[in-house]
């Protein structure tokens, strides 16, 4: 229990770190909206539309495919999130979203993704660890994505891995 309490602190450190970094002297990226993107929520500014460009951004190999190392500016937001750069290993993007709301995260990225072009190839969970996998295939050809929301106590930690063949580099 107490190493569990270490990794949430830990998380929210981290999560209250990145906060400050995206305040007005920071140097993340402004806010991007797209004309036709998708959005989670009727938020005037969501917190997770933070995505950068993914023109410029590099790859990396994982166990899952070779993906972006970040998200399009298109990539749908996921409201009330915070980037973070606590991760478990490469993702084009980690956000940290209060309460526990795995599968309702799960279920509003798949309707996202959808209303983007997305087809959903399956949504798995609650696992043993109550998380929730989502994978969706895209256009072109090869283009998938997937999207892992796993509750960790008072927080639900989202991973994205935005795979190299989907438009946006």
């Amino acid at each position: 229990m107490a190493r569990m309490n270490r990794h949430v602190i830990g998380l929210a450190l981290s999560a209250t770190v990145a906060l400050g970094a995206c305040g007005p002297t920071g140097s993340a990226a402004s806010p991007t909206s797209p004309s036709g993107s998708a959005s989670l929520g009727n938020s005037a500014a969501p917190s997770a539309a933070v995505h950068s460009a993914v023109t410029g951004a590099g790859q990396t190999d994982t166990p899952w495919g070779r993906i972006w190392d970040m998200l399009p500016a298109g990539f749908p937001a996921i409201p009330g999130s915070t980037p973070t750069d606590a991760t478990g290993g490469p993702a084009s993007a980690v956000f940290v979203v209060p309460g526990s709301a795995a599968k309702s995260i799960a279920a509003s990225m798949q309707a996202a993704l959808s209303a983007t072009g997305f087809r959903t190839d399956g949504l798995s969970g609650p696992l043993e660890d109550g998380s929730y996998v989502l994978d969706m295939t895209g256009t072109p050809v090869g283009c998938r994505t997937q999207v892992a929301a796993k509750p960790l106590g008072g927080v639900t930690t989202v991973t994205v891995m935005y795979g190299a063949a989907c438009p946006g580099g």
